[in-house]
């Protein structure tokens, strides 16, 4: 089985420049980036079967990876009054 990585510059790659200008410059954003590497990161060490954990587990850390890309989204609205795919993007990361 290929497990895929989901960073955000890979899900979102319409805000890869952004996403890189907040890492730099907005500490709130940055930590959120920081935890949202390290649940990823905790997810694919689980699907790799390198860790193991109940299926429930694994469950609650992909809920709490798309609740952070959420709040990504949400974060860039509220810092760009620009952001036009708001709607769409949402939908997509629901769809992951």
């Amino acid at each position: 089985m290929i497990i895929e990585r989901h960073s955000l510059a890979k899900e979102l790659p319409e805000f890869k420049e952004k996403i890189h200008e907040l890492k730099m410059n907005d500490r709130h954003f940055a930590r959120l980036l920081d935890d949202y590497h390290n649940l990823d990161h905790e997810v694919i060490r689980i699907e790799e079967g390198v860790e193991n954990t109940s299926d429930e587990y694994l469950e609650s850390l992909k809920k709490q990876r798309l609740h952070l890309k959420t709040n990504f989204i949400l974060s860039y609205k509220v810092h760009h009054k620009s952001f036009h795919n708001i709607r769409s993007s949402l939908l997509l990361l629901y769809k992951s």
